[in-house]
């Protein structure tokens, strides 16, 4: 069973549905995960006088630290996530691996927002392009491979792409699970590209050629509005997101176009709440890629809490207790960099930069890559 810590008196009401009303300040919003996605969502929420609990496998994390309660349990423990669902009002995440199966048991207990399918969806990198591919958007060429042998028809046949990457269905972030291939690759690269991977079901995507790649924050209503955010232009390295900036070097057709994307997503999944799309430019008059969507708030998000006056996580808070949506107009051009491993510790120069915005996770631990905060430069709307 979980471990309940700190304040225990959230004694929300039966919620069985998304006709059950929308929650007033005072109500429980459950997120699982205890990052520092979780903790942006608790500070969000506590200023629109919403309570939080977290339900994490840790005991301490970014989001506990600032949540009204938590709760300690495996994310595949059925009964503790029963137990933690009777003490809120709605259930969020922070963490699209939360197994989905332990969730479908509180549907009659409590709303779940995003919806079960979206996860799912997001969880398989199969079924996100099956779903991308069934709304109209354009995904970079795949094939599903299963094994080393499957990897070496695919990379030697007559329709070889000559850069691929092998990515696992499941379970991959930040670059992790990945492996770079090329054409021609013989059975011992293949059965070493497939080790390096953990032998796991797997896409081989068709690496292709693109000017930039952007993202869209999309915010899906319980009444079904929908309200996106400025397209952001990312920079990454290693795999790993290092900048976000807005506005997009990109034209106001591109922008549209990128929005509609999201929109669509969010509309075919019947989504309530925030998701990330990401998407490649290829430029010249191509129609955008999508690369994947995640259904949370998004890193390349974080600049909305500097740049506009309703934050990519005060909008999810909005979307999932059943509020209006926020406008999400951005009011200052921004650039967001991510801190990773010593990077944050540098606070005190940072802290004193008048042109930083300086966020910190509160994560005990600087590892390597690991995202230890974010500051955020803004600067007058130039467009």
């Amino acid at each position: 069973m979980a471990e309940a810590e700190g304040r225990t008196d959230s004694q929300p009401g039966a919620r069985t549905g998304a006709d059950a009303g929308p929650i007033a300040p005072g109500g429980t919003v459950g997120i699982l995960g205890g990052g520092q996605l979780g903790r942006m969502l608790a500070l969000a929420a506590a200023r629109l006088g919403l309570k939080t609990a977290i339900y994490a496998p840790e005991a301490e994390g970014p989001a506990q630290q600032v949540a009204a309660w938590s709760a300690r349990g495996a994310f595949d423990d059925a009964a503790a996530l029963d137990a933690f669902a009777a003490r809120v009002d709605v259930i969020t995440f922070e963490f699209e691996n939360t197994p989905a199966a332990p969730l479908r048991g509180l549907a009659n207990r409590v709303p779940i927002r995003p919806n079960l399918d979206a996860l799912e969806t997001a969880q398989d990198r199969l079924a996100e392009k099956t779903r991308l591919t069934a709304i109209g958007a354009g995904v970079a060429p795949y094939v599903a491979i299963d094994g080393s042998e499957g990897l070496v028809e695919a990379l030697n046949g007559p329709d070889a792409p000559a850069q691929a990457i092998l990515k696992t269905r499941r379970f991959g972030y930040d670059g992790k699970g990945q492996v770079r291939l090329s054409a021609g690759l013989d059975r011992a690269g293949a059965e070493a590209a497939w080790a390096e991977i953990g032998g796991q079901p797997a896409v081989l995507e068709t690496r292709i050629a693109f000017e930039r790649e952007i993202s869209v924050i999309c915010a899906r209503g319980l009444d079904g509005t929908v309200r996106c955010y400025d397209p952001a232009e990312n920079r990454h390295a290693d795999g790993i997101l290092r900048r976000s900036s807005v506005p997009a070097a990109i034209s106001a057709e591109r922008a549209a176009e990128a929005t509609a994307l999201a929109t669509r997503l969010a509309e075919a999944l019947d989504y309530v709440g925030v998701m990330g799309v990401e998407m490649f430019d290829p430029g010249a008059g191509a129609p955008l890629l999508v690369n994947e969507f995640a259904p949370r708030v998004h890193n390349t998000g974080h600049w909305t809490l500097e740049a506009c006056a309703v934050s990519q996580f005060e909008q999810h808070i909005r979307a999932v207790c059943g509020w209006p949506l926020g406008d999400p107009v951005r009011h200052s051009d921004a650039e967001m960099d991510n801190l990773l491993g010593e990077e944050a510790l540098g606070w005190e120069g940072r802290a004193t930069d008048p042109g930083e915005a300086v966020h910190l996770y509160g994560k005990a631990e600087a590892r390597a890559g690991r995202k230890m905060g974010h500051v955020t430069r803004v600067r007058a709307r130039s467009a």
